[in-house]
């Protein structure tokens, strides 16, 4: 088989990393609601580290949306600067 020539990689997609944090970060937040109301209510018995992965989902969240607004924020100032882009 010829070894043909390797073409360019394509530009990486510009995409709204904070909406996506966002979301990742409210299903985890609904989903610590909803174990809490059902364990409070005693509907179910709920495992404690299931409470717990919830809420260290949330806070992963919450560190993942500072530290995406903080990406972005550099992004604009280096591109204010004229340094070219970093992956």
């Amino acid at each position: 088989m010829p070894r043909q020539a390797r073409r360019p990689d394509p530009p990486p997609l510009e995409t709204n990393d904070s909406a996506v944090v966002l979301v990742g970060t409210s299903l985890w937040a609904g989903a610590l609601l909803v174990l809490a109301v059902l364990e409070l209510a005693d509907l179910a018995r709920v495992r404690g580290w299931w409470l717990g992965m919830c809420a260290y989902g949330v806070a992963l969240g919450l560190f993942g949306l500072w530290f995406v607004r903080r990406r972005r924020t550099a992004i604009a100032r280096d591109a204010a600067q004229g340094l070219p882009r970093r992956s």
